[in-house]
C-alpha cells in the first residue's frame, strides 16, 4: 500500500537521524515503528486511558472559591516568610 504521509518536524528529525547513511532504509524505519506501536496496543486492549479521581472537599460554603485556596496558602507562606526574616534582622541588629 502506498500512502502520503505528512510528518511533524520532530519526527521526521528522529526518523532522518534512523536513517543515517541508507541502512535500513526510511521505508523499513517507519514499517518497524508501525508495527512496534500497533502491536504495543494489540497486547493490551483493555488499557484504560488514565483517569483522575476527584476529592470531595467536604460541602465548602457558598462563596468559598476552592482555586483561590492555593493562592491563600502561598500568602500565608509569604507572611511567615517575611516575619521570620524580619526577627532575624532585628536579632542581627541588636547583637551588632
Amino acid at each position: 500500500m502506498q500512502t502520503t504521509l505528512t510528518l511533524e518536524p520532530d519526527v521526521e528529525r528522529m526518523l532522518r537521524d534512523r536513517v543515517k547513511g541508507g541502512v535500513p532504509s526510511l521505508e523499513q524505519v517507519i514499517n518497524d515503528a508501525l508495527r512496534r506501536g500497533l502491536q504495543a496496543n494489540a497486547s493490551n486492549p483493555e488499557r484504560r486511558p488514565f483517569q483522575v479521581e476527584a476529592w470531595d472537599l467536604g460541602g465548602l460554603r457558598p462563596g468559598l472559591d476552592p482555586i483561590k485556596l492555593n493562592q491563600l496558602v502561598d500568602e500565608v507562606e509569604v507572611a511567615s516568610y517575611l516575619e521570620a526574616k524580619a526577627l532575624r534582622q532585628s536579632s542581627a541588629e541588636g547583637a551588632s
